[in-house]
């Protein structure tokens, strides 16, 4: 595949991955394509009934899905088990969609019903209507947890804070649930009501939600001095399409400040739109690979640095275990070209990459089309990436957070310390005289 042909794949693949605002559901997406329409070979029956859906799905699926072998199942006799069936309505469709993809082994692979396909294109846009709440599994015993709130939501208006333990929405509880049907409960349309049950320190308490349009403003900076050095901080909240643009605002508006180095945080951010971590690499990057994928056939290819960076400043990349996806290209990218250092702990470690299929009802599928792998050749799904400088929380910290970038934050803290090293002209990690 040429340059010019691989570019144009990357333009309409995009991860979305990780946790959704509302959802956390991980996923890795291409921008929605054209409504498929339904094959010439469907006779008008099957065209005026459920089954039209559920086909074409399935039609996508065998069409698009990375392992040809379907998780070594028999994916034909799955069509004609789903077509022999007689559904009352779209949703008894929609749910043996759903039951049938579980067979293929890959929770990236899933069906939206037109709500939920709305929610994911209003997500990557950057505007959505909602509570405004990220969601990911509570480290202690893996129950839906907030991951934090989005500032001047519905939900950050409300109460609801980052490590509340969400039992129950709408009385109904969560236990032992999907995160991606939390994630349904959640959702609704504007003006609707939502009851959030959360326990916190040991207490539950209820939180009556309106949902509401939310502008997701995904680029939050400041100037900082720090130890006599001007440091230019960057939080990055997840990659939609407004990311690019308010990153290379950020970027210039510190470099025009004086700043003298950058600390770019991607920590909790769960990945988004693949063309939007590519154009925010565009612009650290002088030179190199941002990533290489691999489908179905074991074709790799690879999509290389335009070589137009707008800033050279010493750069240090903050992740964590909920670093994904889109995140995890983005800070292999620039690991691997050693255009930065990275701090904290080893990312989660989603390396596959999804094309969103729009549907003819409005509805849409997400399939795994591709594994990608970072410039230096990792795989790094199951696995993520082991940042250069390990920085932990210690378990006050876990049980009690700080602010981002605050003089409590132990990882920003580790990060400022390499970013000093690096500006004063010293290798970034110190390693012991012989």
């Amino acid at each position: 595949m040429t340059q010019n042909t691989m570019q144009s794949f990357f333009r309409r693949s995009a991860p979305l991955t990780g946790l959704l605002i509302f959802c956390a559901a991980t996923a890795v997406i291409a921008a929605p394509r054209q409504p498929l329409q339904v094959r010439a070979e469907y006779n008008s029956k099957l065209e005026d009934s459920p089954k039209a859906i559920v086909d074409e799905v399935w039609q996508t699926v065998d069409r698009e899905f990375v392992d040809p072998t379907f998780n070594k199942q028999n994916w034909l006799e799955a069509r004609s088990q789903l077509l022999n069936r007689d559904y009352k309505n779209k949703e008894e469709a929609y749910a043996a969609i759903r039951t049938s993809l579980k067979i293929l082994g890959d929770p990236y692979t899933r069906f939206l019903d037109p709500r939920e396909f709305q929610a994911l294109r209003d997500q990557t846009s950057g505007e959505l209507v909602g509570v405004g709440i990220q969601l990911g599994l509570s480290p202690v015993n893996k129950q839906p947890m907030v991951l934090r709130t989005l500032e001047d939501s519905p939900a950050s208006r409300s109460g609801i804070q980052a490590k509340d333990e969400l039992v129950a929405v709408d009385g109904k509880p969560t236990a032992k649930l999907e995160l991606a049907d939390v994630s349904r409960m959640i959702r609704g349309d504007r003006d609707t009501q939502v009851t959030l049950s959360v326990l916190r320190d040991g207490q539950k308490l209820n939180f009556t939600i309106t949902r509401a349009p939310i502008e997701l403003k995904v680029v939050t900076s400041s100037l900082k001095e720090e130890n006599g050095r001007k440091v230019g901080y960057i939080r990055l909240q997840e990659f939609s399409e407004k990311a690019p643009g308010e990153m290379r605002k950020a970027i210039s508006d510190l470099s025009d400040k004086g700043a003298q180095g950058l600390v770019l945080d991607l920590r909790g951010n769960p990945g988004g739109l693949l063309d939007a971590a590519a154009n925010i690499a565009d612009l650290l990057l002088a030179r190199g690979t941002i990533v290489s994928t691999v489908d179905r056939a074991g074709t790799q290819d690879k999509l290389l640095s335009d070589q137009h960076p707008i800033t050279a400043l010493p750069l240090v990349v903050l992740v964590d275990q909920n670093s994904a996806s889109a995140s995890e290209i983005l800070a292999g990218a620039l690991k691997d070209n050693r255009r930065a250092t990275l701090v904290g702990t080893k990312t989660f470690g989603k390396g596959v990459i999804q094309q969103v299929n729009s549907l003819s009802d409005g509805s849409g599928v997400n399939v795994t089309i591709a594994h990608y792998l970072t410039p230096a050749g990792n795989d790094i799904h199951k696995k993520g990436i082991v940042p250069d400088v390990l920085s932990m929380f210690p378990e006050e910290a876990r049980k009690n957070p700080v602010d981002p970038a605050s003089s409590g934050d132990v990882q920003y803290q580790k990060a400022i310390t390499v970013l000093a090293r690096v500006i004063d002209g010293k290798p970034a990690v110190e390693t012991a005289s012989k």
